[in-house]
């Protein structure tokens, strides 16, 4: 299935067990004194705490880290987890961050 499927089934899932998050975060970046007000979107930020991205993809590559370090140490969150949906067993997909 697509990304999208899995996040639409994932905030089900959240918004199940009562927990607060927002979906497809969009945040700036302001880089030497230019603002770039929409250049990162994150798919879910939980509890405040936590930012959650969702990939389908049939390996996870070291961007893919990146992009999820990137978007905690921007948004100032210690954890992080991305999840790759796109496996035998969805433990094998998981990849947990924290900084």
């Amino acid at each position: 299935m697509f990304e999208s499927v899995y996040g639409t089934c994932l905030a089900h899932e959240m918004s199940k067990a009562r927990l607060k998050f927002s979906r497809e975060v969009v945040f700036p970046l302001v880089y030497d004194g230019l603002s770039f007000e929409r250049a990162f979107r994150a798919d879910f930020v939980v509890e405040d705490e936590l930012i959650l991205e969702v990939k389908a993809v049939a390996a996870l590559a070291p961007i893919h880290a990146s992009q999820v370090l990137t978007y905690m140490r921007l948004l100032q969150l210690r954890k992080g987890l991305l999840i790759n949906f796109n496996v035998p067993l969805l433990k094998q997909g998981i990849k947990s961050f924290v900084l």
